[in-house]
């Protein structure tokens, strides 16, 4: 099969029209949830290291560095903003696997300011880009994920190449060259889970397909086999490799329809925990001293991601469901400010999260848990969440994702600039320059 060169065509020729409209609003769902994490996590200690790391190496001030003053060129704007983007775990994740937006959206719009694009053309590439990195990543899932790859890392690079190629109206060989080129970057390990790196990932996804495609638009040659050839990214990347995944009904399902939104700043599969121990707390006006033990079963994916039983900083915190459950029950909330260092060593959190027992539960859906806290009167409170809030059964609705977004953005953006951001978000097909939206959110 001649994946490469078939996906190469079906990304040139995708037009925008044949895009239905709920998916077309889908990303600029995904656009104001993305924005809101990049925003969000701008001043953390991460962007700030990055920063100083890189800007003495920085080309033309050609695109925004959102939720700050400073401008860069494309190449160095799509990376910090896509690690911006991640740092808080908080933006959006494909129901199957992928952070889709993280590597996309941050190539995009540092194109969009450098050519001027329009929010039509931006919203269409984004589509394109999202479908091809989630196609590519899940021909070779979950075998891939499994062996250590962080598929957001080695996945999204080519969604970035695909969207930013789509953008620079690359033909189909040098679209094809981009996804070869593409595919000869892809990295990113799940050892990094908990430290600064995690979020590198899809950063460096986002400035490499970016780069892909600025070489492929000067003819800058790769392997045109570069997904399905014995040593290309298929064979290489998983045992179970399956190309048909790739191309199969292009056009006619959407993978952007399947994509979620996270209440909480934590990862994906500990949503469902932390949803059910708000929940009872709420509703039985828990405090911690009322508590003696937390039991929790849930699926075997959270011990692997998320076993970390003694987390030292915020960003191990995300990593440990032992945490998530105990600053859940401590104060009804899992936002950014539940997941700093200082929540993380806030010894009553502590002492909670040493109550907290996990069981493996092979029944128990990745997103699933089944709840059982003992309090100290003898009685018992039990929860099975099925569906945690943010998942395709129980989305956040536009309005949630505003409140999101203005939660993230408070202290760093005035009510006027997040106001505006917002507007542009929701308007982005009718933008002439969707660069506008970058610049709004500059400080």
């Amino acid at each position: 099969m001649e994946v490469t060169k078939t996906l190469a065509r079906y990304i040139v020729q995708s037009r925008r029209e044949e895009v239905p409209a709920d998916v077309r609003h889908e990303a600029a769902r995904a656009l104001l949830n993305w924005c809101g994490c990049a925003i969000g996590a701008s001043r953390h200690e991460t962007i700030d290291n990055m920063l100083s790391a890189v800007l003495p190496f920085a080309g033309q001030p050609q695109a925004q560095i959102l939720g700050r003053g400073e401008r860069t060129d494309c190449l160095h704007a799509a990376l910090v903003n896509g690690v911006s983007s991640h740092v808080f775990d908080f933006d959006d994740t494909h129901a199957k696997a992928i952070h889709p937006s993280a590597p996309v959206y941050p190539a995009l719009l540092a194109l969009s300011e450098w050519k001027g694009i329009s929010g039509a053309d931006l919203v269409h590439a984004f589509v394109v880009g999202v479908e091809t990195e989630c196609r590519v990543g899940f021909s070779v899932f979950p075998e891939h994920y499994a062996i250590g790859w962080h598929i957001t890392g080695t996945a999204g690079v080519f969604g970035a190449a695909a969207a930013s190629g789509k953008l620079l109206g690359l033909n189909e060989q040098q679209m094809a060259w981009a996804l070869g080129i593409a595919a000869t970057q892809s990295s990113g390990l799940r050892e990094m889970f908990g430290s600064m790196c995690k979020s590198l990932h899809p950063g460096r996804a986002s400035q490499n397909g970016l780069m892909a495609a600025m070489l492929a638009s000067r003819n800058f040659t790769s392997s045109e086999q570069g997904i399905e050839a014995k040593r290309g990214f298929g064979q290489v990347m998983s045992t179970k490799f399956d190309p048909s995944i790739i191309t199969a009904e292009w056009g006619k399902r959407w993978e952007l329809s399947s994509n979620m939104y996270k209440p909480f700043a934590c990862g994906l599969v500990v949503q469902g925990t932390i949803d059910g121990c708000i929940q009872l707390r709420n509703e039985y006006q828990l405090t911690p001293e009322m508590i003696e033990r937390v039991d929790l079963k849930v699926s075997p994916i959270v011990f692997e991601l998320t076993a970390k039983e003694n987390p030292q900083t915020g960003l191990e915190g995300k990593f440990s469901v032992f945490h998530a459950a105990a600053v859940a029950l401590h104060t009804g909330m899992a936002g950014e400010a539940q997941f700093s260092d200082q929540s993380v060593l806030d010894p009553v959190t502590v002492a909670l999260r040493k109550c907290v027992r996990i069981e493996r539960d092979e029944s128990i859906g990745r997103v699933q848990s089944r709840i059982v806290i003992k309090l100290k009167d003898g009685r018992k409170l039990e929860r099975h969440v099925e569906h945690a809030l943010g998942t395709l059964e129980r989305p956040m609705s536009d309005a949630d994702l505003e409140a999101k977004f203005r939660g993230l953005a408070d202290g760093i953006l005035t009510k006027k600039r997040a106001d505006e951001v917002i507007r542009l978000c929701w308007t982005v097909e009718t933008l002439p320059d969707a660069g506008a939206i970058a610049r709004a959110a500059a400080v």
